[in-house]
């Protein structure tokens, strides 16, 4: 996790560092334009959010998507095997899509995390669309046309 700490707060008595305090979100802007030479300068604040909330406050969309993520990594743990026992092609489908799934939710916040700007977004979550897209495509055709995805996973636990 990242700290932020504030040099004033380690230069006063004792070394006390300060995480996430809302004076370390919000710092004063000065402008530097003046009407009038009597005037003050303007005074601005500005918050700075120590993660972006894309659901709103109280939102239950936020728990369910949690939720749905533990759920599909979950089975995902117990597809392996299953897929190893049991080599048919619902299991197949079902790793293709959970395994789709399961990617495209983890490069999401990767996403989310580092992408930053209104076009780098757009263009990002549009080429994550394509790869997630593309991504189950090929493995469906690969369950479709070739060994698919238990066989695969028994032939490579069999070497």
């Amino acid at each position: 996790m990242a700290a932020i700490v504030r040099i004033s707060s380690v230069c006063h008595r004792g070394v006390k560092p300060l995480f996430y305090r809302s004076s370390l979100l919000t710092r004063p802007l000065v402008s530097q334009k003046k009407e009038h030479e009597h005037q003050q300068p303007l005074v601005l604040t500005a918050r700075l959010h120590a993660s972006p909330s894309l659901y709103g406050s109280g939102s239950k969309a936020a728990s369910l998507h949690w939720t749905g993520e533990r759920v599909v990594s979950i089975l995902l743990l117990a597809m392996g095997p299953m897929a190893y026992y049991y080599p048919v092609p619902t299991i197949d489908y079902s790793l293709a899509a959970a395994l789709t799934l399961h990617g495209h939710w983890g490069i999401g916040q990767v996403l989310t995390d580092y992408v930053h700007g209104d076009t780098k977004i757009k263009l990002a979550n549009t080429g994550l669309f394509l790869l997630s897209t593309v991504t189950f495509a090929g493995l469906c055709y690969f369950n479709y046309n070739d060994v698919g995805i238990c066989k695969a996973i028994a032939l490579l636990w069999s070497k």
